[in-house]
Formats: structure tokens, C-alpha cells, sequence
């Protein structure tokens, strides 16, 4: 009896860690479907600013920017500031250790050419890997679960600052970019200095595109003024709108995951109970025949 009475304690254990990992599972399905169109919504955004910035520097010709700089080897401080964004909670799966993954392994890269890295982390759970690592964080990111761009600006514009004002060379953003529902990867993205634009080669098999000519007003030099900073904050923005859709995308399916093995789980208790009943119905029954028997003797 005892062994049945332990695998329904066990039973009615699991159907309540079952309950739990549910209801995260709807908060975490909720969250997404509100976060996904945030995320869809701004990435056409961000896409247009950084075709308009790389049609107009191409048109420009010659483009001569602070923030396309790109320092000779004299010139450089052998100094990377690289941001990593992971999250503030766990049950994730493995969300966080593939982000954690990707950016140790580019900072490992960077100062085996080396470099010093300045460090920003956003997310408790990076903040605590970093420590264990006792690895030095420039910056703890506050960022919430569900990022404003008001909040994200202002690191932009710092990241911005130090790469102008020449105390970094480069600025890197480790995140989990988000593709679509069922695809996020964990990429390390250059973000300053900003990509130049590259001559697109016309293909012989294509017809002849022809090339607009712009007027503009105001001059190039003051639109570039005006986009590239407008480009950087879009892109950091989008960087953490991406990492907390992959975040609550990682969580549903983490969360679905648990429910259905605690579901499984909860079939296999009730077969041994099952058969552990059956059993000591079998032995009670024996010793009852036993005892009728020893009866008639």
C-alpha cells in the first residue's frame, strides 16, 4: 500500500507542475502575439531607413561620415564595445545559452586580435554569467521586458559617442534575431562602423536598370546627418524588439515542451498505481483463499 500511496503523491506532484508550465505556456503565447507585432511592425522601418541611407550615400559618391569611419591600423585603440542582450527570467530552453554562446565566442575572437572589449550586458541572466566568468561589465543595460524606444535611445546615442569620439574602434550587438515563428538565431551584429554602401554589379542577364539622379534639399551632408544616427538607434531598437520576441517565443515552446512530458509522465504514474492496486488486490485476495483454506483444515 505504501508504494501506491507514494506514486499518488508523486501523480498529483506532477499534475500540478502540469498546471503551472500551462498557464505559462498561454502567458508566454500572449506576450508573443503582442510583441510579434511590435517586431513585424518595425522591421519595415528600420529596412527602408537603411536602404534610404545606403541609396543616398551612393548617389552622394564620395561619403565622408563619422560614423563610416573606418581607422588605419595607427589609427586604432584596440578597443570593442560589444552589447549582449539576454533575458531578465529563465524557462527559456535554451535561449540564453545559445545568445551567451555566440557573444563569448565573438569576444574571444576579438581579443585573440587583440583587443580590449567594453563590456554591456541587458538581461539578469547574462549579468550573472558575466560575473561567474569574472569577466568586467561596463554597463548593466536597464532595459524592460517590453523595450521603449525611449529607453533604448539613450544607450545609442552613448554607443554612438564613444565610437565618434575614437574611444572604440567598432560596436558589436550580440542578440537572437528573430526570423519568423519557428526560426531565431543568435547572431553578433556589427553596428558601428555602419556598413558602406557597396557598388551593386548589374547582372548581363538582366535588363539595364536606369539610375535615378536626386535633387536634394536639404544638402546630402545634413540628410546624413540626419539618417545615419536615425539608422543606429533603428537598428539597436530593433536588436532588442527581436530579443524579446525570440524570448517569449523560446518560453512557449519551452513551456509546451514541459506540459506535454509532465502530461506523459502523469499517464505513466497512473499505469504503476494501476498495476501496484492490482497487485496488492492479487495478494489480498491470496491471503484471503490462503486463510478459507487453512480454515477448512
Amino acid at each position: 500500500m505504501a508504494k501506491a500511496r507514494a506514486i499518488v503523491k508523486r501523480r498529483k506532484a506532477v499534475r500540478n507542475i502540469r498546471k503551472i508550465t500551462k498557464t505559462m505556456q498561454m502567458i508566454a503565447t500572449a506576450k508573443f502575439q503582442k510583441s510579434l507585432k511590435r517586431t513585424v511592425g518595425t522591421k519595415p522601418y528600420t529596412r527602408k531607413v537603411r536602404e534610404i541611407v545606403a541609396e543616398l550615400a551612393s548617389t552622394v559618391g564620395n561619403v565622408d561620415h563619422p560614423l563610416l569611419r573606418r581607422l588605419e591600423e595607427s589609427g586604432r585603440t584596440r578597443r570593442i564595445a560589444v552589447v549582449v542582450i539576454t533575458s531578465n527570467r529563465g524557462l527559456a530552453g535554451a535561449y540564453n545559452g545559445n545568445v551567451l554562446r555566440s557573444g563569448t565566442a565573438a569576444i574571444r575572437e576579438f581579443e585573440a586580435q587583440g583587443n580590449t572589449i567594453e563590456l554591456y550586458v541587458g538581461g539578469k541572466k547574462g549579468i550573472s554569467y558575466y560575473n561567474f566568468q569574472k569577466r568586467t561589465i561596463a554597463q548593466r543595460l536597464n532595459v524592460s521586458d517590453t523595450p521603449r524606444f525611449s529607453e533604448v535611445e539613450p544607450l545609442a546615442d552613448q554607443l554612438m559617442d564613444l565610437f565618434t569620439s575614437g574611444k572604440v574602434d567598432a560596436v558589436y550587438i550580440g542578440y537572437m534575431n528573430f526570423v519568423s515563428a519557428g526560426v531565431q538565431k543568435a547572431e553578433v551584429m556589427q553596428l558601428l562602423p555602419l556598413a558602406a554602401p557597396k557598388a551593386q554589379t548589374q547582372n548581363p542577364n538582366e535588363p539595364i536598370r536606369e539610375q535615378a539622379v536626386y535633387e536634394f534639399s536639404p544638402d546630402p551632408k545634413t540628410l546624413l546627418d540626419e539618417l545615419l544616427p536615425q539608422t543606429v538607434r533603428a537598428a539597436v531598437f530593433q536588436a532588442f524588439m527581436d530579443a524579446t520576441t525570440s524570448e517569449h517565443v523560446a518560453r512557449m515552446v519551452a513551456m509546451k515542451s514541459a506540459t506535454d512530458n509532465a502530461d506523459k509522465m502523469s499517464k505513466a504514474l497512473t499505469m504503476q498505481y494501476n498495476r501496484a492496486r492490482q497487485s496488492q488486490i492479487t495478494t489480498e485476495l491470496s491471503e484471503i483463499m490462503g486463510g478459507v483454506e487453512a480454515m477448512k483444515g
